[in-house]
């Protein structure tokens, strides 16, 4: 297996750009698109544990889109082989002093493109370093 072959990274770094922009731009229609339409996706937020793409897509039609502006450090992408791909990235919000976001997500490769099959978003106190 190749890991981190330069045109598959090049590849999912473009999926994890189009995601960043729906989702600070509360762009549903984009991020149901990106996110894999199947029972077995899983999106561990905040404040919620949804299984399945349904549960998903509630969640986002009822999500508030004031506040999602964010700045993101530390975005790591590795690919593993042609079709799997785990992306992970530190987030800040201007809202939440001292408080660091954190996002993994693993990207398929699937007849529609690259998808979110899993994701975790979790916001913790800023470690002192």
């Amino acid at each position: 297996m190749r890991i981190n072959d330069p045109e598959i990274v090049v590849e999912v770094e473009s999926a994890f750009a189009r995601y960043e922009a729906a989702l600070t731009g509360n762009d549903i229609k984009m991020l149901d698109a990106l996110f894999l339409a199947s029972p077995h996706t899983i999106r561990y937020g905040i404040g919620e544990n949804l299984h399945g793409i349904d549960a998903i897509r509630d969640f986002r039609r009822g999500r508030s889109p004031v506040g999602l502006a964010r700045r993101l450090e530390r975005t790591v992408i590795t690919t593993y082989g042609a079709d799997l791909a785990v992306a992970a990235t530190l987030f800040y919000r201007d809202a939440a002093p001292g408080k660091v976001g954190r996002q993994m997500q693993t990207w398929i490769r699937t007849d529609k493109g690259w998808q979110v099959a899993a994701a975790h978003v979790s916001i913790i106190d800023e470690p002192q370093v």
